[in-house]
């Protein structure tokens, strides 16, 4: 059986070309990995920072929040049936719209 395959042959010119694009590839994709994580860590902040919250908002009567967001020194609430209220950093309601199809 040693006659069929033996282990002193060197192998083709196209083999030895390819085992060599295969590990240059292995190699820069290995790198371009590296570098896109070492990228996402370098820009990460951090620690958030989280905006100063008053101690409490009044919200209309019957108004129950679906989203709250930030925007600058403002706070945003986003009501339940369409109403968008605007409040100051310190908690005053400082501006409401409906939004169109609410009520």
């Amino acid at each position: 059986m040693s006659d069929m395959m033996p282990s002193d042959q060197t192998p083709l010119p196209e083999v030895r070309f390819l085992k060599v694009l295969v590990t240059a590839l292995t190699a820069t994709m290995i790198l371009g990995l590296i570098i896109i994580v070492a990228l996402i860590v370098i820009r990460m902040p951090d620690k958030a920072v989280m905006p100063v919250l008053p101690e409490t908002i009044a919200l209309p009567e019957g108004v129950s929040p679906a989203a709250i967001t930030f925007a600058g020194e403002r706070i945003v609430v986003l009501s339940a049936d369409d109403r968008v209220l605007v409040y100051a950093a310190d908690g005053r309601l400082i501006g409401q719209t409906v939004l169109a199809g609410g009520q």
